[in-house]
């Protein structure tokens, strides 16, 4: 979406979003903010490619902004989170960066954290990392078994100089997302049994992009945890679109 089209969406909507911009001398982090900042956090995680908007139809939920304080957020790299040319791939990075968004809140609650695709390690990372400021934990979609990593038989197309020149800068980071994503993944498996917060996963049966049988896998790490796995066999990728009420009262519960 163009700043336009964005302002059009929001032109009659009697509540807006307010736009933050974190930055120091190597990262840049761009944060939609909705909702009074003295409620709980509800802090929204894309996946790849992917912006902030892409959270459009629960940022604009009136239930969900008069009970949270919602930040959905430009991952590093993408959007308005653009600093320099290299692809920001670290999940750890990616974590310890998008953790300064929950600075806008200041109700002094621990936040729910909500992360899609690519963006649910990321959140389980932000958790591991921040327990003490997390509530709750959604992943849905979630590729997380390094051994499951789907490749497509264009995705090596993706990395040739040549056609990157065409292709739209969003698509070429997500290559380089995809292509570190297994040994990303593999640095995080020794690290799930210090994810103690609860956690609500979330796979589709038909999910072309994620393997189900991802949700196995975290059931292997997460034994023993306080966790939900929740497994929707006709749902495809987008869950948090197809399935959108079954994540609102979720969440909701929660607070």
């Amino acid at each position: 979406m163009s700043d336009r089209q964005i302002q059009e969406h929001f032109a009659t909507k009697a509540v807006k979003p307010t736009f933050f911009t974190i930055e120091n001398d190597s990262l840049k982090l761009y944060v939609a903010s909705i909702g009074s900042d003295t409620l709980p956090p509800l802090l929204l995680i894309h996946g790849a490619p992917g912006s902030w908007y892409g959270y459009l139809r629960m940022i604009d939920d009136s239930l969900l902004h008069t009970r949270f304080h919602i930040l959905s957020v430009d991952r590093p790299g993408y959007g308005k989170s653009r600093k320099g040319r290299k692809a920001v791939t670290s999940i750890t990075k990616q974590a310890r960066w998008i953790a300064h968004a929950l600075n806008l809140n200041h109700s002094g609650k621990p936040a729910i954290v909500l992360g899609r695709s690519y963006g649910a390690p990321i959140a389980a990372r932000l958790a591991m990392l921040y327990p003490s400021r997390i509530k709750h934990l959604f992943l849905i979609s979630s590729p997380l078994d390094p051994a499951k990593e789907k490749f497509f038989w264009f995705s090596k197309w993706g990395r040739m100089t040549p056609v990157q020149w065409f292709l739209d800068r969003h698509i070429n980071l997500a290559t380089a997302e995809k292509y570190s994503h297994v040994a990303e993944l593999k640095q995080l498996e020794p690290l799930w049994p210090t994810l103690n917060v609860p956690v609500t996963l979330m796979q589709g049966g038909k999910d072309w992009l994620v393997d189900p049988s991802n949700l196995d896998y975290a059931r292997k790490v997460l034994a023993g945890k306080p966790a939900e796995f929740i497994f929707l066999p006709e749902a495809g990728h987008l869950i948090t679109n197809s399935h959108s009420g079954m994540v609102k009262n979720l969440i909701l519960q929660c607070d």
